[in-house]
């Protein structure tokens, strides 16, 4: 397994974060809807708002494993993951780790537009 590229295990590895978050909002919608701020709540009905979030999420994981414009999709997972930090204030006590993810994000753009 450690053989795999390093690009490759950061694509893998991503693409698990927001396939694992997609997957716990549609089977357990509140435990993440309060991670939406509340302007965004009472903007748009939460679980629709949720439901599309996680096909968002869903469709860039897919982006990251399909190996195509990966650099692109490196760039749109970390500011995804910079704008749930950003709104999220009040959870920085969780969202801390997002902070690592859209730097590996980052990395990951860096790896691929040097191999591109």
């Amino acid at each position: 397994m450690f053989n795999l590229p390093p690009a490759l295990l950061l694509r893998i590895g991503l693409a698990f974060t927001f396939l694992y978050a997609a997957l716990s909002g549609f089977f357990e919608p509140d435990s993440w809807i309060g991670f939406f701020p509340e302007w965004l709540r009472a903007t748009f009905p939460p679980y629709p708002l949720l439901t599309a979030f996680g096909i968002f999420e869903i469709a860039l994981a897919f982006w990251l494993l399909s190996g195509k414009y990966i650099y692109w999709a490196a760039h749109v997972y970390a500011l995804t993951m910079v704008g749930i930090v950003i709104f999220n204030p009040g959870a920085f006590i969780i969202t801390f780790r997002d902070v690592g993810l859209a730097f590996a994000g980052w990395a990951l753009a860096g790896i691929s537009k040097k191999t591109a």
